[in-house]
Parts: C-alpha cells; structure tokens; sequence
C-alpha cells in the first residue's frame, strides 16, 4: 500500500527522496570523516585508554605564548606520572628526504621513544618496532610503513636488515608497518626512528619545543584518575627564570584524541572550552540540517493529505479509528524515509569513493563501518518520526463527513 500511494504522486516523491537522501548522504560523510579522525583505528585503536598532550602554553595576565613542550619538560614532569600503565613521548612530524636514484622521496618523518610502540597498535607487516634499549643506545634503526618500503625498496616486504638513507643518515629497517592514515595526526608518518637519533637536544631544559606525549591507561576508568595526577603535577610547575620570565603559569592539559584534536584547531588553552564548543555547534548544526528537509517533507505529507481526503473520509465512515490511522500514515512515511535511506547510503558510499580516490588525504581510506551504519539506521528513524508525527495527527482529526467533501482541516 505504501509503495502504490508513493507513485500517485511521482513529483512529490522525487522531491521528498531528493530531501531525504541527500540529507543522510550530507550527515554520513561527515560522521564517516569525524570516526575516522577520532574512532577507534589502527593505532590507536584503545582510544577509550589514551590521552594525549601536545599543546604547552606559558601564560600571564597580560600575555601568553603557546606552542609544544619540550622532550626534557615532558621527560622531567609527565614521565614520572604513577597512575598511567605506559607513558610515551614523540615528536611532531617533519619531514625527511630521501632519494630512490634521480627520483626525491619526502617522507613524514616521526622520532619516538620505545614505549610509543607500546602504547599504540599498529599493524605490522613484518618485522618488529624498536625498544627502549635501542632508543637509549641511539641506534640507526627505522620502522617504515608499507608505501615507503614499495617506493623506496621496490617491495613492501622482504625489506627487513635493509638500509633507508633519509637527510644523507643510514637507518636499518626493522619493521614494515601497513600505512597510518594521514587523519591521525599524532602518530601519523611514512618513518619512525628513535628520538635519541634526532637532531633536536634532548637535554634543553627549556619548556618549549616540538614534543607531545601519549598516555595510556591501564584500564578506561582509570582515565580521569590520570588526569587529576597530571594537573597536580603541571601545577608544580615552576614558571621558568631564563627566557620567558614574564610567565607566571604553566598551562598543559592531557585530553582524549577528540578533545586534543578540537583543541588544536580550535586554539584553546582551557581543558575542556574547545570540547564544550565543538559539541554544542556540532549538535546545533545536525539539528538545523535535520530540522529544514524535515519540515520540507512535512509540507509534502501535509499536500498528500489533501489528496487522500476521500480516502480517509471512507475509512472513518467504515470505522477506522484516529490511531489506526496514525499508524499507517506513520508507515507510509517510515517506509518512504528507509527508501530515501538506502539512497542515501549509496550516495554516500559513492561520494566516501570519491574521497578515497582523490587522495585529499594520505593514505586514509573512510568507509561506512558499522558505527557509521547503526548511526544512519537512527537518523533515518528520527527523520521519518519528525516529518510524519505532525500529518498523521492532522489526517487522523479529520472528519469523515468533511474529508469525503474534500475538506482539508481537521475540525
């Protein structure tokens, strides 16, 4: 019955499939991009056990300066931290050259502890990752990932004991990754090599510099235990005496992969002002792009209405109730919002394609994994429940005798 009261009117059905699939199609690329960049994925797939720190700001009342901690700052007071299971420090990425004969590779490049491989999980193709002993040893070891290892090697495995020469340093390669998407921007690289083999001094005693720290939890309820050691500890933070001498607070808070990631594009030096604001305009926005195809397609329902009206005056004079008739106006409605669903699934797994291939991003394939789907599942029954509610109460309150005359409001 709903698929034959779909085709009376063909015009209103494309517009109201048309309002509906791009809709879903809009909200599933970007709840497809935001899991992607915060979900849980290789590595950092126990996002619910990780905080991360990246942004150090030294403050005053008139003034302050941001940018990213030092590896001594995070080494002297993040390091000793008692309730986390495993602290890691790694620097940002940069950039490392390398030359396969005339041909220049530029690689993203990562320098870390050995407890980085520890706290995160990546996928090995072979190989191992180096540890803490090779770290404080400093030696010439990397850890490539598998587009590095086919460009530069000609193979993705069978590289093991090989050397890398990037910024004319030898490296052997004792471990191929699979490729970490570029959307993960704390462990994002193409190398990882020891910290201790960097060119940056380690020892600086200065605050600033071009680190960030990874902490994993032993368990996710432990995450906020963790985080009130980690304030107690900034907040014993002498302001520093050399350079910065007009600072009076040091300000570094440990967040989780969203927080930290809203916090840096957003700027903010607050622990949870960035979060707040992110999820206010994020729920904000849904509802808007919801709330405006949803009172479209309730425009539409309302107009078939008139046109049913002599339907409904028949069915009342044989005695359909008001909630037999909400009921399958509801149907109706639902079966038209799962139709323009699953259009909308298809065209956003064709626009996700289109992404994928665009290479906007490295190495980052987005899909519609199951998250993606239960959240397109619920978007669909609240975008048929907000546009049908409204028109079966009204088509329920009309009158029989007046629906068989045609009228249109309900008495």
């Amino acid at each position: 019955m709903a698929w034959k009261v779909l085709q009376r009117r063909k015009f209103f059905t494309f517009i109201s499939l048309f309002g509906i699939s791009f809709t879903l199609m809009i909200l599933l690329v970007v709840y497809a991009l935001y899991d992607h960049t915060v979900g849980p994925h290789t590595p950092e797939k126990r996002v619910d056990r990780l905080l991360f720190t990246s942004s150090l700001y030294l403050w005053s009342p008139q003034t302050e300066n941001g940018g990213h901690p030092s590896y001594s700052f995070l080494e002297h007071y993040i390091r000793p931290l008692r309730t986390p299971e495993k602290v890691s420090i790694s620097t940002g990425h940069g950039v490392a050259v390398a030359y396969v004969g005339n041909t220049k590779l530029e690689l993203a490049q990562k320098y870390t502890d050995g407890e980085f491989w520890q706290v995160l999980d990546f996928d090995f193709l072979e190989g191992r990752p180096y540890n803490p002993q090779e770290v404080r040893a400093a030696a010439h070891v990397a850890v490539i990932n598998e587009s590095t290892a086919r460009n530069y090697f000609g193979a993705a495995r069978g590289v093991l004991g090989r050397t890398i020469v990037t910024d004319e340093v030898r490296y052997r390669v004792v471990g191929v990754v699979r490729d970490v998407p570029a959307s993960r921007v704390f462990t994002y690289a193409e190398v990882w090599m020891p910290i201790t083999t960097s060119t940056q001094d380690i020892h600086n005693a200065e605050y600033m510099g071009s680190c960030m720290a990874i902490l994993l939890a032993r368990r996710a309820a432990d995450v906020p235990a963790i985080q009130q050691e980690f304030a107690r500890a900034v907040r014993q933070v002498p302001p520093p005496t050399a350079v910065y001498k007009w600072c009076t607070e040091v300000r570094l808070y440990a967040g989780s992969l969203l927080a930290t990631t809203v916090r840096e594009r957003l700027g903010e030096d607050g622990p949870d002002d960035g979060v707040v604001w992110f999820g206010q305009a994020g729920a904000g926005l849904l509802l808007l792009f919801m709330l405006l195809p949803a009172l479209n397609l309730v425009n539409v329902n309302v107009s078939r209405i008139r046109d049913r009206s002599s339907e409904i005056g028949v069915r009342k004079a044989f005695g359909a109730t008001s909630g037999a008739l909400v009921r399958q106006f509801l149907v109706e409605n639902l079966f038209l919002t799962a139709l323009g669903g699953a259009l909308g699934l298809g065209l956003a797994a064709a626009a996700l394609h289109f992404i994928n291939t665009s290479g906007l991003v490295a190495y980052t394939q987005f899909e519609l994994n199951g998250r993606v789907f239960l959240g397109a599942v619920v978007i669909i029954l609240l975008f048929g429940l907000l546009s049908g509610v409204y028109p079966a109460y009204k088509m329920s309150k009309l009158q029989a005798v007046q629906a068989l005359k045609g009228a249109s409001n309900p008495a």
